[in-house]
């Protein structure tokens, strides 16, 4: 492929208009330098000096779509705290419309606290994570809300993300309406998975990661025949077009259905060589992927503009959103 063509389908991604149902969260980071040892209990005493908020979860994915596109809109659940607060202006500064979204005073707003310190001569290190979250299902009142809200909403997008993080909010039910909506007005859906893919049967695509997808079809992936043999019976059990399966340092896998067949290909994984952090790199992916699909590229085009912003993310620590121009940049 030339590069002038693979700059001109990134160009594309910029007009889609994508909603991102699921599991929206903050993570808040609070850094330290330790000062010393507890006179009242055998723990460190940090001198604080910074607090950075930002977003994970399904607000992550949200995010990458916003610096990918322009814009995003979120549907999820968030609770009436100092967190939600945080959590609806922060997706509103990242240009994240928030219109969709559900308050549920029965739930907590999902944060995940990190707290890292450091002294002279030292990294920063994690010290102890914190997890503020409701992971039940939601309440009928709620579900019907968010449902209400998906019925409005899908017709207005040219494609829909479900992002879920097993926090509760993609039930069932919610699921089945996304889906059933998205076909009704003919548009591509896709799922980001870490377990229970069969909820997702029918959707236009998922990618989910090797491990998780070992634990779908039953079987550990050791070789391109064994990865074959996953990727098929993923489409078949799943029924969906297409299959983009990550696999870490190995690259990316895409199984596309076609009347009779499957259709395989495989990318390599690029900048192996300065991999830093894969956190979020999922994300990226869905979010890439899904705005080629919809920018209607080809599912082959979708998986390399996916596996290129993969490569810039995983050079950061933490979670990182690319821009285009950034992608445009890596392949001048």
């Amino acid at each position: 492929m030339e590069k002038k063509d693979l700059i001109k389908y990134i160009d594309c991604l910029k007009t889609q208009r994508i909603l991102i149902i699921g599991d929206f969260a903050l993570d808040e980071m609070i850094f330290g330098n330790t000062e010393r040892i507890s006179r009242e209990a055998p723990v460190l005493i940090l001198e604080h000096y910074e607090t950075k908020k930002i977003l994970g979860a399904a607000s992550n994915a949200a995010n990458n779509t916003s610096k990918l596109s322009g814009s995003a809109s979120a549907l999820g659940v968030y609770g009436d705290d100092y967190y939600g607060s945080e959590l609806i202006d922060i997706l509103n500064k990242n240009n994240i419309d928030t219109t969709y979204m559900v308050k549920d005073e029965t739930r907590k707003t999902t944060t995940k606290t990190r707290i890292s310190g450091s002294c002279n001569q030292s990294i920063t290190q994690q010290i102890v994570r914190i997890d503020r979250q409701t992971k039940t299902p939601l309440s009928p009142k709620t579900e019907s809300l968010v449902i209400e809200n998906i019925k409005k909403a899908v017709k207005n997008f040219d494609g829909i993300i479900l992002s879920d993080y097993g926090i509760g909010c993609l039930t069932q039910n919610v699921v089945n309406t996304a889906i059933s909506e998205a076909k009704k007005h003919n548009k591509i859906i896709v799922a980001d998975i870490q377990k229970d893919m069969r909820k997702y049967k029918g959707v236009t695509a998922i990618t989910p990661n090797q491990p998780d997808s070992e634990r779908q079809v039953g079987f550990f992936i050791k070789n391109e025949e064994d990865l074959i043999r996953a990727g098929e019976q993923l489409i078949k059990d799943l029924d969906v077009q297409n299959v983009l399966l990550t696999r870490g340092e190995n690259g990316m896998a895409l199984f596309e259905k076609h009347e009779n067949s499957v259709n395989y290909e495989k990318v390599h994984a690029f900048n192996k060589k300065q991999v830093f952090d894969v956190t979020g790199a999922g994300d990226t992916v869905v979010a890439a992927y899904t705005l080629a699909l919809c920018a209607n590229l080809e599912p082959k085009i979708a998986m390399y503009i996916g596996n290129l912003a993969a490569s810039i993310v995983i050079r950061y620590f933490g979670c990182y959103c690319p821009s285009l121009d950034e992608l445009k940049q890596e392949i001048i």
